[in-house]
């Protein structure tokens, strides 16, 4: 399984070589990159955010880290060792590791970390990613989520320091996928004394932080930059060229375009997708490259209409999947059957391929939808009740809602309404239920099929739709800790098949990632789970 896994990952990490722009080369090894979104906080204790990846990807490091084969392998730590029963996993640290302020980085700035996770009050939205596999954490977060003083203590969670450069952490059960999970930006290290001298304020700091990556933050400024600078005291100091990067905020992807086209900055995160089929054929810096993500609307199902699984099957079957991708999204991307999106190949073959589909076409399916509409109440949409589709402040999710409204409207014969949020503003609602129909999607935190079903266990922080099922709960349970990866891959079958048979979100496409890229910056890579890394990279 190591060995298929790398290999795919290999293949997902593959870049297209284009020729060079020709631009003027300045001499400094300094990058400008506009990225569309802020980050709701730069805490990466709290966050879930993804606006945050190009960020934590060049400035945090945790103890395991991909390398350039898409391999997991040592990152902070320079080794590990694993138990044989595979409960116990033993980290030694590279010698005399240092924050970018040069103060000592030890094996307690970890736990210290961990630990601040595992308290209710922190509002860690990755929590899970540390209880759900830590020896005792859970049973420690519910005690503390509830007021109770004990049994359990800081000294039975499964962390420790057993000396300054050795960390011991053991699971509650067997994990064959621990450590892809580790390397989630929450079991990044953060400063203690920095923490706690400004608990609610630290991560805002406009001078940025001590981190422990390539690069460290140096300027903070939301809405305006980010700035990266090379971080002298990192481990791997030498082989890092770049002084400097400037994540500039540019939130219209056709202004960001134009300015790297301009050569006035060398990048651009997002690209306008009307766009993307003249960069496809003309542009020498237009990236494209395969990603583990998927693009989804999803369903407040603890409300009519859509608390009835009729309704929202009909939705899903109602979506020509192909003339949205070919004359709306216009990049590349694959029409979406499932949850789990492709790129995870097992012994049997790519688990997306193999798996069913879920009545789920790339054309639309409006006989079926029509027949579960009438079988609803609702022939022809006639007495559908006021609905209102969100989305986030973004053009290409706007067009996106837009064709969706109009497939919905022609198909079903309901007529939405649309309405429109910055991020932040819109997550928040998101989580607090406050919706009806939504846009989302993910990357996955990790290479695994596990990186989406952990998302809708009943008490997850990131189930955003009111879902709940004791039966797909107790089967997460089980696969997570199924040490032969042929009956976990069955299982995780089982697990997406009761997921997707209720249907609680409409699958839309799997995506790739397209960006610009001048091609005088080498070294880059961007990996199949999005992580955007200069830690190679410089300008020739």
């Amino acid at each position: 399984m190591r060995k298929i896994l790398a290999l795919t990952l290999a293949a997902l990490l593959t870049l297209t070589l284009l020729p060079a722009l020709g631009l003027a080369d300045s001499g400094e090894q300094k990058l400008t990159m506009a990225l569309q979104n802020d980050p709701d906080i730069l805490d990466p204790g709290i966050t879930n955010n993804s606006f945050a990846r190009p960020i934590f990807a060049n400035t945090l490091e945790s103890l395991v880290a991909y390398d350039e084969n898409g391999v997991i392998g040592p990152g902070a730590a320079e080794s590990y060792t694993v138990s044989e029963d595979g409960l116990v996993y033993t980290f030694k640290l590279r010698p005399d590791l240092k924050w970018s302020d040069g103060e000592p980085l030890t094996a307690s700035d970890f736990i210290f970390s961990w630990t601040r996770v595992l308290k209710p009050e922190t509002g860690a939205r990755y929590a899970h990613m540390i209880y759900d596999y830590a020896k005792n954490a859970k049973a420690w977060y519910d005690q503390l989520a509830e007021g109770n003083d004990g049994p359990l203590t800081e000294a039975d969670l499964g962390f420790k320091a057993l000396d300054d450069s050795t960390i011991e952490i053991t699971l509650e059960n067997a994990t064959p996928y621990f450590l892809q999970v580790m390397n989630i930006w929450v079991w990044d290290p953060v400063r203690k004394d920095v923490v706690e001298a400004n608990p609610d304020g630290w991560a805002t700091n406009p001078a940025g932080y001590p981190s422990n990556g390539p690069f460290y933050l140096s300027k903070n400024a939301l809405g305006d930059a980010y700035v990266l600078t090379k971080n002298p005291y990192y481990w791997n100091a030498d082989s890092v060229k770049l002084d400097e990067i400037n994540f500039r905020m540019i939130p219209d992807p056709s202004t960001a375009l134009l300015a790297v086209e301009k050569g006035e900055i060398d990048g651009s995160r997002e690209l306008p997708q009307s766009e993307i089929p003249r960069l496809m054929a003309q542009s020498d810096a237009f990236q494209v490259l395969p990603t583990f993500a998927h693009t989804w609307y999803q369903f407040n199902v603890t409300a009519a209409p859509f608390d009835d699984v009729r309704v929202r099957k009909a939705f899903a079957l109602a979506i020509d999947r192909d003339d949205l991708i070919q004359n709306v999204v216009q990049s590349p991307a694959i029409s979406a059957t499932g949850l789990i999106p492709e790129g995870f190949v097992t012994s049997e073959g790519d688990f997306r391929k193999m798996g069913a589909t879920y009545d789920l076409t790339p054309t639309a399916n409006v006989e079926a939808a029509q027949a579960l509409m009438a079988e609803a109440g609702y022939p022809g949409g006639e007495g559908f009740p006021d609905t209102e589709l969100i989305y986030y402040t973004s053009p290409a999710v706007k067009k996106i809602a837009e064709a969706l409204q109009q497939m919905w409207l022609t198909n079903l014969g309901v007529e939405l309404s649309i309405g429109t949020s910055e991020w932040k503003v819109y997550y928040e609602g998101v989580q607090r239920l406050e919706y009806q129909i939504c846009a989302m999607g993910a990357g996955g935190d990790y290479l695994h099929p596990m990186t989406f079903f952990s998302g809708y266990v009943s008490d997850s922080p990131d189930n955003t739709l009111g879902w709940a099922n004791a039966d797909y709960d107790a089967l997460y349970n089980l696969v997570k800790a199924e040490v032969d990866p042929d009956e976990a891959v069955k299982m995780m079958h089982d697990l997406e098949d009761m997921f997707m048979n209720d249907m609680p979100l409409v699958p839309l496409y799997y995506r790739s990632t397209t960006m610009m890229l001048a091609p005088y910056v080498k070294g880059w890579r961007l990996d199949a789970l999005n992580n955007l890394s200069f830690a190679g990279a410089y300008i020739d």
